[in-house]
This record gives structure tokens, C-alpha cells and sequence, in this order.
């Protein structure tokens, strides 16, 4: 089978390495190019749009998973994402995460036997996509997303976010806080008044926030869900989440639409 590739690690001998064992393991498979950060990686994978994907979950910039995220988002409609295979470094938790969600990955340093399971379900799932059958990965890919660590139990949620303003620490009721952004080295508070900045990653304070009343909508924005007034389609299909107390327009993702639809 005659299929084209993308890589994305950051190490070069890695790629090399991975590259050298593909054209053994699949001789039909041409890679179109190989990245070395996740910025790279998804600017190559749209203007390419290679048949198969192999995200390094930890780059510079964008990670694996933020690439996919990203790529999800922004993949031209009614076209099936690439097959997605995930590397990673022995990671418990990650490799479990995968397997639940019948993503595929590879251990790094990649081995013969190993890779060459992975060619023949990346070959599989190419098969049935040109047949026209539904393309599982954007569902696996949300699952997978959605799979986070256990939230911390109610007493030891957060009541309060401290933002600092010039030499002033504020103290801002999670009860206020309207949306929560990642930006940069920040996360973005914003409460109906208010736009704060503080320094604490923004899965650091999901991971102590009720999930239930706070929504991912986009990588990397969070919303109250209470404050969600409606959500509105655009003429080019995509929705969009309006808030009661601020004018911002909020896109959602594709991979968040789904809470959505449910409703």
C-alpha cells in the first residue's frame, strides 16, 4: 500500500532513526518531510496533509497531543484526519491512555517488532478509510483528551485565585471567574469586569476546579459553564459560545462540539 507520512520529533537521530526503520517496514510509504517542533509540525501536516502522522508527545512548542488538538481544529472539512501514532518515552500513564482509546504509539527508541504492528494498523485504518467507512480518530482523539487525572476532591478545591497587579495581590472568588485562558507563560482570568493574569498553569488549576462547572471549549479555554448564555453556529458551521456578562465570541473546538450537540 502506497501511503505518505509526516514525522515530528525533535531529536534528529530519533527521526532518522524512524525513518530508516519505516522504508524496511513499509516501502510504500514516502515521508513528505520531518519535523522538529510541534509549531513545525502542524504547519507542515495542513500544507501537506500526509496520509499518517507520528507526533514525539513532548517538542518544543506544541506538544503531540496539542498538535493533534490543533490539527483536529483546523483540518479542512469532510477530509478524514491522518493517522495519528503517538511517541513517547515509557510513560505509564500514556501508554494506558492510548491503548483505551485504540490510538496507536510507539516506545522510544522505536523497535523493529513493535513498528511493525503499528504499520500494519496504520495500514488497516488507511484500508478503511478509502473505503469510505467512518474514520474513528477524531472520536478517539477527543476521548483521549478527555481522559484526564481524577480532580481533587471537593474540600481541597479552589475557593480563591491570587493574581498579582503591579505590587497588589488580588484575591479573585472562583465564583467570578467567567473564563480561563492560557497565554503564553500566563493564564488569562476574566471575570465580568476584570482581566487578570497569573503565573499558575492552567492544568494546574482545572486539576482543582469542579469539573462540572468549568468547560474546556478550545485548547487551551476554559468556560463557566453557568455563564454560557447560547451557543450559535457560523455560516461556515463552526459554533461559537456567547457569554452572559462578557461580548467576546468563544469558538469551540471540534473535538469539544460533541458536549454540545448533546444538549
Amino acid at each position: 500500500m502506497n501511503a505518505t507520512a509526516l514525522i515530528a520529533e525533535d531529536e534528529p537521530l530519533l527521526a532518522a532513526a524512524l525513518q530508516a526503520e519505516l522504508a524496511r517496514a513499509w516501502p510504500g510509504l514516502r515521508v513528505l518531510a520531518t519535523a522538529g517542533d510541534g509549531d513545525t509540525a502542524l504547519s507542515q501536516a495542513l500544507a501537506l496533509q500526509p496520509d499518517l502522522l507520528f507526533l514525539d508527545i513532548r517538542m518544543p512548542g506544541l506538544s503531540g497531543l496539542e498538535v493533534a488538538e490543533e490539527l483536529a481544529d483546523a483540518w479542512p472539512g469532510g477530509q478524514p484526519l491522518p493517522v495519528l501514532v503517538f511517541a513517547t518515552a515509557y510513560d505509564q500513564y500514556a501508554v494506558k491512555a492510548f491503548e483505551a482509546q485504540a490510538l496507536d504509539y510507539l516506545l522510544k527508541p522505536v523497535q523493529a517488532e513493535r513498528l511493525a504492528v503499528t504499520v500494519q494498523r496504520a495500514q488497516a485504518a488507511l484500508a478503511q478509510r478509502r473505503q469510505g467507512l467512518d474514520d474513528p480518530t477524531l472520536q478517539r482523539l477527543r476521548a483521549l483528551l478527555a481522559a484526564a487525572p481524577e480532580p481533587a476532591p471537593a474540600h481541597e478545591r479552589l475557593r480563591v485565585i491570587q493574581a498579582s497587579v503591579g505590587q497588589t495581590l488580588r484575591l479573585v472568588p472562583v465564583d467570578e471567574v467567567l473564563v480561563l485562558q492560557a497565554a503564553d507563560k500566563y493564564v488569562r482570568v476574566l471575570t465580568a469586569q476584570d482581566e487578570l493574569l497569573v503565573r499558575t498553569p492552567l492544568k494546574e488549576l482545572l486539576a482543582r476546579l469542579d469539573p462540572e462547572a468549568f468547560w474546556p471549549i478550545h485548547r487551551g479555554t476554559v468556560l463557566r459553564a453557568t455563564a454560557i448564555e447560547r451557543v450559535e453556529r457560523t455560516e461556515a458551521g463552526r459554533l461559537v459560545a456567547r457569554l452572559r456578562q462578557r461580548p467576546e465570541p468563544w469558538p469551540v473546538s471540534r473535538l469539544h462540539e460533541a458536549r454540545f450537540r448533546a444538549m
